[in-house]
């Protein structure tokens, strides 16, 4: 079967059911889904920041923590981990830094994004973080997300690679999902719906890629049977839909089985894992966010006079800090379990975040759990925090991946848009997340000038030497400013000391710490940028 349907970059692609790419079995394999409870502690900011300085030192002075690993991407020599040079430092930054200049016309209409950085450093091994980005070729517009998995990585995988066919779908007419499930039918090829701006080395993988190609086209029949000719549908309820549809066959895609071992025990991970999730749509001067979890959007703009930045929030976190959803969550359970439901802040006494994809050991029954179980007992060998449920478990469900919505009409004023899984928002606030991108905004000329243009279209425009001499002397430059503003706000997380003022010694002893204990003074950190064009905005709001 012939039929394109989504494309890398600008190079048109064969859409196959093995091009819908399941979680990375690399990191499956390496990765499996350890004890909930291990996965999901999360030591308080306070005592991050507390200790890390303590163990830094520690690490300086103790001859034994030479012998440890050090953090992934890329491996160095244990020798060297507690000396690392400015130019290690700097590799190990921008290891999966990634940039990208969006064509001024995307084809439908002029495009307000003028560009987007992105970067992921780890704490876990493997990350538990995804990104995605995509333009969405049929109707108009981009999509941003981030993904903060837990229990494992295969959750926020199948995310990155699934929701937003997902929101592209429900974006098409009645009469373009007809063309599509003819086509289909009738073995034809199609336009491509989705065009991806993936890192070189963002995890794909093809093995369950049928098995989502048929969720999404029951999908799109479904939408096809239930949508009404000519009705222009609000992107905010399709974004809404695509989170519980696709959080839906995510639960039963591990329920049903395929038949396939293998591919059961993916499903059976992708379920029994979970994430959390925030995506952002833009086109023309909408820009639309759904957040379900403890992700965050914040948009940078503007004061009124011009001399300073502003943070606007635009979702909040779906956690025990969150009045209005802690009294939502009782508001759904007997009023017996209100002393039960919340403990120690977590769910349950476990998890941190309220509304996640994934994480069915909230959402079964505790019969449809052992069910399933029993049946792939094999496939799921090892994992023991599956056999264990968790306490005061007695009216699931518990969690929803129902997203909260807000819309926001763009501004000349309006900059920038920063997306970032917990891992950063834990070590800085909005207002500095805005700042440190701002300063660096106007630093770089303003947002016309923050791109480097000879890698424009990810690097469209030049060779394949070319690009890799363009890395090369980027890695031999350390001393150079960022010139990547989501790198700048990983290196200002993570190199901060007490006093708010970056540190080279503290930023070498953070990513110097071994694999076992990073994870215990900070999280994963996955950071987007997306920066709007100015002259886009203000042509908008001169119109009539």
């Amino acid at each position: 079967m012939k039929i394109l349907f989504g494309r890398p970059m600008k190079t048109p692609i064969e859409f196959q059911p093995q091009l819908f790419r399941s979680c990375s079995m690399g990191s499956v394999k390496r990765g499996r889904c350890r004890d909930i409870i291990a996965q999901d502690t999360r030591p308080m900011l306070t005592l991050r920041r507390a200790m890390a300085p303590l163990v830094a030192g520690a690490l300086r002075s103790c001859p034994a923590c030479h012998a440890q690993s050090v953090p992934r991407m890329p491996r160095r020599n244990a020798a060297h981990a507690l000396h690392l040079s400015p130019e290690q430092v700097g590799s190990i930054l921008r290891a999966s830094e990634y940039s990208y200049v969006v064509p001024e016309f995307d084809g439908k209409n002029v495009s307000s994004v003028l560009g987007f950085e992105s970067n992921q450093l780890a704490a876990n091994s493997p990350a538990e973080d995804r990104r995605a980005a995509a333009s969405c070729l049929q109707t108009g517009g981009m999509l941003f997300g981030v993904f903060d998995g837990h229990a494992g990585s295969a959750c926020a995988q199948a995310l990155s690679e699934r929701l937003f066919y997902y929101v592209a779908v429900s974006l098409l007419s009645q009469g373009a999902l007809e063309e599509i499930e003819d086509a289909v039918e009738s073995r034809r090829s199609v336009a491509p719906i989705l065009e991806w701006h993936k890192h070189p080395y963002d995890f794909v993988n093809k093995e369950s890629a049928a098995m989502y190609f048929d969720s999404l086209r029951t999908y799109w029949q479904q939408l096809i049977a239930l949508q009404v000719p000519g009705e222009q549908r609000d992107i905010g309820e399709v974004l809404a839909s695509a989170f519980r549809h696709l959080d839906s066959d995510l639960q039963l895609e591990a329920q049903v089985g395929s038949g396939n071992q293998f591919l059961d025990s993916i499903a059976l991970r992708v379920a029994f894992s979970g994430s959390t999730a925030c995506v952002a749509h833009v086109c023309g001067r909408t820009l639309t966010v759904a957040n379900a979890g403890d992700c965050r959007a914040v948009l940078g703009r503007r004061s009124a006079c011009g001399s300073e930045w502003q943070a606007v929030a635009l979702s909040r976190d779906h956690d025990a800090q969150n009045p209005s959803e802690t009294s939502r969550l009782r508001a759904e359970h007997p009023s017996d379990e209100r002393n039960t439901l919340l403990q120690q802040d977590r769910l349950l006494g476990m998890l941190t975040p309220l509304r996640a994809f994934g994480d069915v050991k909230f959402k079964w029954s505790a019969e449809l759990q052992r069910h399933i179980l029993e049946r792939g007992a094999a496939l799921m060998e090892g994992d023991r925090y599956l056999h264990f449920y968790p306490p005061d478990f007695r009216t699931p469900p518990y969690l929803t991946a129902e997203p909260e919505l807000c819309s926001h009409i763009l501004s000349p004023e309006d900059s920038f848009l920063v997306l970032a899984s917990d891992g950063l928002w834990e070590l800085l606030d909005d207002q500095e997340v805005v700042r440190v991108v701002g300063d660096f905004m106007e630093a770089s000329g303003g947002a016309l000038s923050m791109f480097n243009p000879r890698l424009t279209e990810t690097g469209a425009s030049m060779t394949l030497g070319e690009l890799h001499g363009e890395l090369l002397r980027s890695r031999r430059e350390p001393a150079a400013p960022e010139r990547n503003a989501a790198t700048l706000l990983v290196r200002h997380a993570v190199g901060r000391d007490e006093a708010g003022q970056l540190c080279d010694e503290r930023l070498c002893d953070m990513l110097s710490l071994p694999e076992d204990l990073a994870r215990l003074y900070r999280d994963d950190i996955t950071v987007t940028v997306v920066v709007f064009n100015p002259q886009v905005l203000s042509a908008y709001s001169n119109k009539p």
